[in-house]
This record gives C-alpha cells, sequence and structure tokens, in this order.
C-alpha cells in the first residue's frame, strides 16, 4: 500500500507540514503532561480511523514507558479503571472536539468545566492545540491514505 501523495514531496505540502511540527513542538514543551498529550492523540487518531497517527501515538507512548493495558483500553476508556479524573477529563475534551459535526453546540459547558477542573489556562490551550492538531493530521493521513504499520518511535524527532 502507498500513500496518494507524498506529505514531505512538495513545497506546499512541506510548508504545511513544516508548521504542524512547529505547532506540535510548542505543545509538547507545554506544561500538559506528555502522557495526556498522547492519550488525547490516540483517542482522536482511533476516532478519525487515521491507522497511522494511531500506530505512530501508542508506539511513542509505549516507548516513553506507557503500559499496554493503558494504551488498550483508550477506545473504551470511560469503562476502564486505568485513568485519572484528569486523563478522563482530557480525553472527554478530545472526544467532543473531534466529534464537533455530530453534535450541535460542539464541546458542552459540562465537559469544559470538568478539565478546568484539572489543567490550568495554559495547559488548556495546549490541550485544546494539541485537539485540533491531532484532528488536522488525521485528516491529512486519511485522505491521502498514508499506510500504518511501520512507523518506528522517534522516527520524526
Amino acid at each position: 500500500m502507498e500513500a496518494r501523495l507524498n506529505p514531505l514531496g512538495g513545497s506546499v505540502a512541506t510548508k504545511v507540514v513544516k508548521h504542524f511540527i512547529a505547532a506540535n513542538k510548542a505543545i509538547a514543551e507545554s506544561t500538559l503532561p506528555a502522557t495526556t498529550q498522547e492519550l488525547v492523540k490516540i483517542r482522536a487518531s482511533q476516532i478519525n480511523g487515521c491507522g497511522f497517527c494511531t500506530d505512530m501515538h501508542t508506539k511513542d507512548a509505549a516507548h516513553a514507558g506507557e503500559t499496554s493495558v493503558r494504551l488498550n483500553l483508550v477506545a473504551t476508556w470511560r469503562e476502564a479503571t486505568v485513568f485519572t479524573d484528569a486523563e478522563r477529563a482530557a480525553l472527554e475534551l478530545a472526544e467532543q472536539g473531534t466529534r464537533i459535526a455530530d453534535a450541535a453546540g460542539g464541546v458542552t459547558d459540562e465537559v469544559w468545566a470538568n478539565a478546568a477542573k484539572y489543567y490550568d489556562e495554559e495547559q488548556l490551550a495546549a490541550l485544546v492545540a494539541g485537539i485540533a492538531l491531532i484532528n488536522a493530521f488525521n485528516r491529512v493521513n486519511v485522505i491521502i491514505q498514508q499506510p500504518a504499520g511501520d512507523y518506528q518511535p522517534g522516527q520524526f524527532s
């Protein structure tokens, strides 16, 4: 299987991806816990059916020490006992932020208030930006049918 387009092959694509990567770096350098960042990326990627990003972020999280139990339960986080209340709030925000088209009104005030109980303004900004960015990456990869399975942890570092 080959992607329809090389996202690093043309001048426009390369410029856009470089900006995505720069934005991702700013989020990674925030005080939002790295574990939370990865969980949110994984959940949004699962919802969007992005195999490449799901592969990438589960492998990066495992490489950083995340357990297989937690990685295997991200898709069913509501029923799992292995996530903190703060992680649950971030996962719910990620789900509603990813499924904007499915729910009139977008993210509910209740979900926002719950996330705000656990994260300060800078962390919330990083969380919102991270959700938006992973959704953008997902859409690019789904549209171009970027194949999944060959990613190596830290490949793009």
